[in-house]
């Protein structure tokens, strides 16, 4: 159930360690998506579903302040809703804290109206998930004087929302809840990065690393890691961390840094990089991205690691042109030939969804008249004519919808073969090409070219002057 913003937010790199442990060379994203390729489910836009963003779990530390006081956390929850065909408004968030006695109080923030151990918190527009999203009800929790270490509790949601297909929405019963646990130790906590947007490729800027122990025992040292996407290169080089290049096969290449540093970070300590942390944004630059995370060194376990990690965000002003790419064949009836269909990046820039995994592009392929696909690669679903519903099977369709990879650089091929069987000699039989973006019908808004987004398959052309593309 989707309950925990925090988890669908994908970091670079974090498949690595884990593919390292089984022996299989994988790099990239911790979710590149389903199996199925995103064309197989498109919405009909009809449905809507409300939903409350919580933290699955939070921990609070014991006195570690100035006073000695436990320390106060944020606790952040959001309402979203799924079609943006559909304006959503009046969100009701209900919070109920009555389990979380002896345990965790709670300071409520304005929009909120609290009676006794529950609150209605107001969410005046809920939106949809996407860049614009973010948490609209700001709790401030902290551990009751003489907790425990170990003490527990939860606080459970409920929302109602006026809009959707019926006129009003209800998120799932029971379906959200956030854990609240007292414990001990070091909290290493990241600040946030403002992101870089309209940057020139080629030009240089400052990562600011603000790192602060916000919990109640030292930080014995801590290890950093840095993973910068394709288009960024680390400019700044620490004598602490190594470096390597990972990716490059079936995820996107990017540049890892581990750094082990040995400063002590009492409580209420903060660390400061020994040279400012600059980076270059490469002449392929377009959505980049530098994630920085964090953890207490000698085997600590941190409080809260939620804040340990960070994102930079840095934009650049650049191009990308795709190409649909056709094809020509010929045969006479009753043969089977192969033709090979697809894309090709001209770049400058290299793109990468590197948040949600989608395919950076749909390769949408109409079937020419007179021939039969007889088979189709695995990435491809076979569509019904007018493209709003899927087939079973690969083979017999009169359209088909491919998934590009979630990310391409510059001046690269992606090729689809079909292989087609000519059932009746049909000349200049012809077949449309279409690249278009995985959601939405709004034009790729980093290429240059739309024109040459859709392209031609041609069977038994009568002059070779008949363009393919």
């Amino acid at each position: 159930m989707r309950s925990d913003v925090a988890r669908r937010t994908t970091r670079l790199g974090a498949r690595t360690a884990a593919a390292a442990a089984t022996g299989l060379l994988t790099a990239g994203l911790l979710a590149v998506g389903a199996a199925v390729p995103a064309s197989a489910d498109e919405p009909t836009g009809q449905t809507d579903q409300l939903w409350i963003n919580a933290p699955i779990e939070q921990t609070l530390p014991l006195g570690g302040g100035s006073d000695g006081e436990p320390q106060s956390r944020s606790l952040n929850i959001g309402l979203s809703h799924d079609n943006d065909n559909f304006a959503v408004t009046d969100g009701r968030l209900t919070v109920d804290i009555s389990g979380i006695a002896g345990v965790a109080e709670v300071t409520w923030p304005e929009n909120c109206t609290p009676s006794g151990t529950t609150a209605v918190c107001g969410v005046p527009e809920v939106p949809i998930i996407g860049d614009a999203y973010g948490p609209q009800v700001h709790l401030t929790v902290r551990a009751v004087e003489g907790a425990a270490a170990g003490a527990h509790g939860r606080i459970t949601y409920a929302a109602v929302a006026t809009g959707g297909p019926t006129g009003s929405l209800e998120a799932p019963l029971d379906s959200f809840e956030t854990t609240l646990t007292v414990a001990g130790g070091p909290d290493l906590s990241l600040g946030n990065v403002a992101p870089v947007k309209g940057a020139q490729p080629g030009s240089t800027h400052t990562v600011p690393f603000t790192l602060t122990n916000k919990g109640d025992d030292r930080s014995e040292g801590f290890t950093a890691r840095l993973v910068a996407s394709y288009g960024l290169d680390l400019v700044t080089r620490y004598p602490e961390c190594t470096y390597r290049t990972i990716g490059g096969d079936d995820y996107a290449p990017m540049t890892e840094a581990t750094c082990t540093f040995d400063e002590v970070l009492e409580p209420g300590e903060s660390f400061a990089l020994p040279e400012p942390m600059r980076v270059a944004l490469a002449p392929h630059a377009y959505a980049e991205r530098l994630d920085i995370s964090v953890e207490p060194g000698n085997g600590a376990t941190d409080l809260a690691e939620e804040d340990n990690y960070t994102m930079a965000s840095l934009g650049a002003v650049n191009t990308a042109d795709f190409e649909a790419r056709g094809a020509r064949v010929a045969g006479v009836a009753g043969e089977t030939v192969t033709a090979e269909l697809g894309f090709r990046n001209n770049g400058p820039a290299w793109l990468g969804n590197l948040g949600s995994g989608d395919p950076v592009a749909l390769v949408d392929f109409t079937v020419p008249e007179g021939v039969t696909v007889t088979s189709a690669p695995e990435e491809c679903i076979a569509r019904t004519l007018d493209g709003n519903g899927s087939l079973p099977g690969r083979t017999g369709a009169p359209r088909y919808v491919c998934d590009l990879p979630y990310w391409t650089l510059p001046d690269t091929t992606h090729a689809f073969p079909f292989k087609l069987r000519i059932d009746r000699v049909v000349p200049d039989a012809t077949g449309q090409v279409v690249l278009r973006p995985s959601f939405g019908s709004t034009p790729f808004p980093f290429d240059p070219d739309a024109g040459n987004n859709t392209a031609r398959l041609v069977v038994n052309a009568t002059s070779d002057a008949t363009p393919a593309g």
